[in-house]
């Protein structure tokens, strides 16, 4: 079968389109036949090496859909034929078959498609655990949500409005723009025109919650707008890393509280898997959640869809097709 697979760390053509073989099922694991994969910042990281991988040639990619082709001893909740999703630890989802353990599965309604499942796993339950655990926003809160026209930011701009918060979100162009107003948000600042923190004080005063993907560009703003004893969640650093600080800083901003979640402790626990997998269904089915995939791409041209995300060209989701 075809894999994208990286031989060494490094840019975008580091990717390789390699043959391999075909997945065998161990005990507890089950093979899914792929028919669309999930692109997310986390696999740049890991093709950098910022987020090292276990060994060298490794697969790329951590969340799928498809179908279930094999089964191994010992699984007991999935069969040949069932239709599933997936956000594993361990990479490999750009690929035509995977085998993954049968804990990380979880059954996909008929009313999810599988390109919609792949666009929003990862970065669907990772908005749903932001709104809802990490910071529970409600009516009076307001959230400022930077990358708003990404593929979490346009998910956290509607869960966030439908939870009654007033929504905040940044982007870097016009048409960004409109995409995070169709997504829910009440205000829109074009960063690379405007002071953030002064645009935020300018319209909202102060926020309860920053939710900060892009890490060192707006790490100070972000703190700038917070009310007394508010929450930075930065969950993401595609602009940076953020630098070393003293964290008596938090103290001078307000008692601040600045947190760096990551989805897979919120959902290490079977329970936890379902309960946010079937919250994430349910908002999709009931409107709560429009899935935006904004970039489709062959298998094939993997390295190009890296690219695009790299250099913020792309908008909500980005799925692969083998």
């Amino acid at each position: 079968m075809k894999q994208i697979r990286i031989h060494e760390h490094g840019g975008a053509d580091a990717l390789r389109f390699d043959d391999v073989p075909e997945p065998q099922p161990a005990a507890g694991e089950v093979v899914v036949t792929i028919a669309a994969a999930g692109i997310n910042f986390i696999d740049v990281y890991q093709r950098r090496g910022y987020y090292p991988l276990p060994q060298l040639p490794s697969g790329l990619g951590l969340e799928a859909a498809g179908t279930v082709s094999a089964v191994g001893d010992g699984v007991r909740d999935f069969s040949v034929g069932q239709r599933v999703a997936y956000v594993g630890r361990v990479p490999g989802a750009y690929a035509e078959q995977q085998a993954v353990p049968a804990s990380i599965l979880v059954r996909l309604p008929d009313s999810i498609a599988f390109d919609t499942a792949a666009a929003v796993m990862l970065k669907g339950m990772t908005a749903r655990y932001l709104v809802k655990q990490t910071y529970r926003l409600g009516a009076g809160d307001v959230a400022l949500v930077h990358a708003a026209a990404g593929g979490v930011g346009l998910l956290l701009c509607a869960w966030a409005r439908h939870l009654g918060a007033t929504v905040v979100g940044t982007v870097g162009s016009e048409a960004k723009a409109q995409l995070a107003r169709q997504a829910g948000c009440h205000h829109v600042i074009n960063y690379r025109e405007a002071d953030v923190a002064a645009q935020v004080k300018d319209l909202v005063g102060e926020c309860s919650v920053v939710y900060d993907s892009v890490g060192a560009p707006t790490f100070e703003a972000s703190l700038a707008v917070l009310r007394r004893r508010g929450m930075l969640v930065t969950f993401g650093q595609a602009g940076g890393a953020v630098s070393a600080f003293d964290p008596v800083l938090l103290s001078r901003h307000g008692s601040l509280f600045l947190t760096r979640p990551t989805l897979f402790d919120y959902i290490a626990e079977p329970q936890e898997l379902a309960e946010n997998a079937a919250d994430l269904f349910d908002a999709i089915d009931s409107g709560v959640l429009a899935v935006r995939i904004g970039q489709r791409f062959p298998l094939a041209e993997t390295a190009a869809a890296h690219r695009a995300l790299e250099t913020r060209q792309t908008t909500g989701s980005t799925v692969l097709e083998p």
